[in-house]
């Protein structure tokens, strides 16, 4: 299982080419190989999964009723804009403008490994985004971490 760990500021070229910083290339030894694909995240930012992490999603998703209009829905909107990217001889990505536009990047950006994905945030948003922290973020992670045993949150 792939786990990425670290947030990175980086900046856009002029033509939308994001330099893959060193640190995080290093965690995706096969991205030469493999690719990326970039899609919309819920909010309004992008999310950049290794290849065989967005196979398996589509593995996922073509498991649903297609019969259900809300499934139909959800997978048309999901997948809207999906695109595989792979890197250049000098380590960076260009990154689709209507993907880059709907999320409102240019300039500087952050790239924030959760698990196996990669957020893409404008940097403002970013900031904005994590500058509105719970009040009380204990009460945050009881209301959803609270019903676990350590058992299930250790994998014991």
């Amino acid at each position: 299982m792939i786990q990425l760990l670290g947030e990175f500021d980086c900046k856009l070229d002029a033509k939308g080419r994001l330099m893959v910083p060193a640190s995080l290339k290093k965690q995706l030894p096969n991205v030469e190989n493999e690719g990326l694909v970039i899609n919309r995240g819920f909010e309004k930012h992008l999310v950049i999964y290794p290849k065989s992490v967005w196979e398996g999603i589509v593995a996922d998703l073509s498991k649903l009723n297609p019969y259900e209009k809300k499934t139909r829905e959800f997978i048309r909107f999901f997948t809207r804009g999906a695109s595989e990217l792979s890197l250049d001889a000098s380590g960076r990505v260009l990154l689709p403008k209507s993907l880059l536009e709907f999320a409102g990047i240019q300039g500087d950006v952050v790239l924030a490994c959760q698990f196996d994905k990669i957020e893409v945030w404008s940097k403002a948003a970013y900031d904005e985004l994590l500058d509105n922290e719970p009040e009380n973020f204990a009460n945050l992670a009881e209301e959803v971490m609270g019903g676990k045993s350590r058992k299930d949150i250790d994998g014991e």
